[in-house]
């Protein structure tokens, strides 16, 4: 007789095992989970979506949640702890990466399959409490004092930003952000940020303001005329090439995270070609969006 499957089986279940790992993402990074997160990712109704928080914090992860009256949903709870997601940023980010692909989900939530292995970038220090709130003003368009350092200025300084979109350019992860103290949008990384980050105002700029990020450029990719015919060709065929050419199109503040995926320098060849492989033969028309080193 077949044992009728049940939510104390959910470990052997990869739907349940990725609604539960979707529920403490959520509540992780974003600090406010709703049946909705659950309802549009997985397309189930409002009462199973509710069964499975229940379940999760009841059974999985007891009392991780708090149901807050304020904000219309559950948040972690001062006790909470990672019980089924490792509790790193990759988790939740490639979760909006990915949030139409529901392939992408299983993938990057880490459900063991056999004879399938990957490797991923050492993570950076991100952590949850300074990335909710540019999460939050993000989503509701709002200004937001960071505390951020960088390698020309190394001690912690205070800046006012107001992000509109997280982004990960194959490395590592940042905001894009329109920065009040230079008077322009710029990338701000996560892993620099080194306090808890205090919503302001209403941000003035937005998403579509940033016109640099609103242009879209091409970036056109061939094999390097060194190699031979048949080496050009083993690389056409790599990169499910049309006619010789590979073409990117892509916002123009994220052409120098393209550059560095695909190996390609900016500013000379190397001198292997085998090692060089692939060259953009529209470089000058991309040079104003090439970042300084």
């Amino acid at each position: 007789m077949a044992r009728q499957s049940s939510d104390t089986d959910w470990s052997q279940r990869w739907d349940l095992l990725l609604r539960y790992r979707l529920i403490e993402t959520i509540a992780l990074w974003e600090g406010r989970l709703t049946t909705n997160h659950l309802r549009q990712a997985f397309g189930i109704g409002r009462q199973q979506a509710s069964k499975d928080i229940n379940f999760y914090n009841s059974e999985i992860a007891p009392n991780n949640l708090e149901y807050d009256t304020k904000l219309k949903g559950y948040r972690p709870s001062e006790s909470f702890s990672c019980v089924v997601t490792k509790g790193d940023i990759n988790e939740y980010l490639y979760l909006l990466a990915s949030r139409q692909d529901l392939s992408s989900k299983i993938e990057y939530l880490d459900i063991s399959q056999a004879n399938i292995t990957s490797i991923s970038p050492p993570l950076r220090n991100v952590k949850p409490e300074f990335v909710r709130p540019i999460i939050e003003a993000a989503r509701d368009r709002m200004r937001v004092e960071i505390q951020y350092t960088s390698l020309s200025k190394p001690e912690p300084r205070d800046r006012m930003i107001a992000p509109h979109t997280l982004v990960f350019n194959g490395y590592r992860w940042h905001v894009r952000a329109f920065c009040e103290e230079t008077n322009m949008f710029k990338d701000f990384l996560l892993s620099r940020m080194t306090d808890i980050s205090e919503i302001t105002l209403k941000a003035q700029q937005s998403e579509a303001d940033d016109e640099d990020w609103n242009q879209f450029v091409e970036i056109i990719v061939e094999p390097d005329k060194r190699l031979n015919n048949a080496q050009q060709k083993v690389i056409e065929h790599d990169f499910a090439m049309m006619n010789g050419q590979m073409i990117i199109k892509t916002r123009a503040p994220l052409v120098t995270y393209y550059l560095q995926l695909l190996r390609i320098d900016k500013s000379e060849l190397h001198p292997i070609p085998a090692a060089q492989q692939l060259v953009v033969t529209n470089r000058s028309e991309l040079e104003k969006w090439l970042l300084p080193e």
